[in-house]
């Protein structure tokens, strides 16, 4: 009897935590999404809810923003995205951390620059802080160019 309710106890507890995660997924997988529409609308409130004080924001050139100079340069139109189209995401939650990869293709209209095309590489580290996912960090690399 005591290894029935051993064995209930633990498939009840499995359950609960792989609806957690799922729940979870959905949330990151949100939040990235309003991420990609705050970065293309450069709504300083819209950004600087989703992110993290401490966030540390890599640039596929090497550059590396701290959060202000992040929304800053967003919101101020230095970097100004006309379009972000994300594909082949993946989520994966880590405890209270989630590790999203992504590729991006956007447009822009950067201040003082011709209008351009970015293809990328993204790497996106959340944060869960009380129910909501934060953005810590994020890392860009040049894509591979397919053969």
């Amino acid at each position: 009897m005591i290894k029935r309710l051993i064995l209930a106890s633990g498939f009840l507890m499995a359950l609960t935590v792989s609806g957690q995660k799922k729940n979870d997924i959905q949330a990151v997988t949100e939040a990235a999404k309003n991420l990609r529409l705050a970065m293309i609308s450069g709504e300083k409130s819209a950004l600087e809810s989703l992110i993290l004080p401490e966030l540390t924001y890599g640039h596929s050139g090497g550059h590396i923003d701290d959060a202000k100079e992040f929304v800053d340069k967003l919101a101020g139109k230095k970097s100004d995205f006309v379009t972000i189209d994300i594909t082949n995401q993946t989520v994966n939650i880590v405890g209270t951390t989630a590790i999203v990869r992504h590729h991006l293709y956007a447009t822009t209209a950067d201040m003082g620059k011709a209008p351009g095309d970015v293809t990328l590489d993204i790497l996106l580290v959340w944060a869960k802080v009380k129910n909501n996912w934060k953005l810590l960090a994020r890392q860009a690399v040049k894509a591979e160019k397919k053969k």
